[in-house]
């Protein structure tokens, strides 16, 4: 079976900067992390390659630096990794995104599954793992908390759902994005450390890819950011007192005033 993890490195959310000029996240000076949620599609992944063999590939999309994620990856298990690397790609929204790293999936030949995770802390969207799945045509399901085995030819998930779950039965090849709720990730090991500090990296360009100029980078993103503010942090909190009612016809009173309500 063969499989792609797509694994994201993100700034630490503790230490999140914004450029007031171009509303990007600022990355220089600022540690980065694998996007927490990768970490369970990883798992996944391994866990499917235990149960039915075959080979995971690990695929980021980012600067130069982003190959720190990638050798944490093999770290954990991965057999291979790809970074696909380009100022071209600077300024990419999901949508951009999710046609490079469709671009780079079809590169990589027959590809049986893709896992992403939930989302990403930096941007939260949710995005990228069904335009993805739509970039290639793939089968797709989101927010996946439990994954059974493949068998012939598909494979059965429950996915999380407002009222409870459902469960979905895919024919393969498919897109699924993973919630935190699906495994425990495991640690690397000593071996795997060794093995990824010396793993060599593929490193695919723009050019690379084939990709169209007009589909990548901010050319190829239709949304923009408009504005990024930290919200303000105060103590404001005002006592009600009287009956519950009084407390209630009060509190309505004031939401009125705020324009709130």
């Amino acid at each position: 079976m063969e499989m792609v993890v797509c694994v994201k490195q993100v700034p630490d959310a503790s230490e999140v900067r914004v450029d007031p000029a171009t509303n990007n996240l600022m990355r220089e000076g600022v540690p980065s992390i694998m996007n927490p949620f990768d970490r369970h599609a990883i798992e996944a992944a391994l866990r499917l390659r235990e149960a039915v063999g075959g080979r995971i590939t690990a695929l980021s999309m980012g600067p130069p630096q982003a190959e720190e994620v990638l050798r944490e990856a093999i770290a954990l298990g991965v057999d291979e990794a790809v970074l696909v690397c380009d100022r071209a790609f600077a300024g990419s929204d999901t949508l951009a995104t999710s046609y490079t790293l469709a671009l780079a999936i079809r590169k990589l030949g027959a590809v049986d599954l893709v896992l992403c995770g939930q989302q990403s802390i930096d941007g939260e969207t949710a995005q990228v793992g069904p335009e993805l799945a739509e970039h290639l045509g793939f089968a797709q399901c989101s927010y996946v908390r439990a994954l059974g085995k493949p068998a012939e030819g598909a494979l059965e998930v429950e996915r999380a759902a407002e009222d409870g779950y459902e469960r979905v039965r895919l024919l393969l090849p498919a897109v699924l994005t993973v919630m935190k709720e699906l495994n425990e990730p495991r640690l690397p090991s000593l071996k795997g450390m060794l093995r990824a500090k010396k793993a060599e990296l593929r490193i695919w360009t723009a050019a690379d890819l084939g990709a169209d100029p007009s589909r990548i980078g901010q050319a190829g993103s239709p949304t923009r950011v408009a504005g990024v503010f930290a919200p303000q942090r105060g103590k404001k909190a005002q006592l009600l007192t009287g009956s519950v009612v009084e407390q209630v016809q009060a509190l309505v009173e004031r939401l009125q005033a705020e324009r709130v309500i």
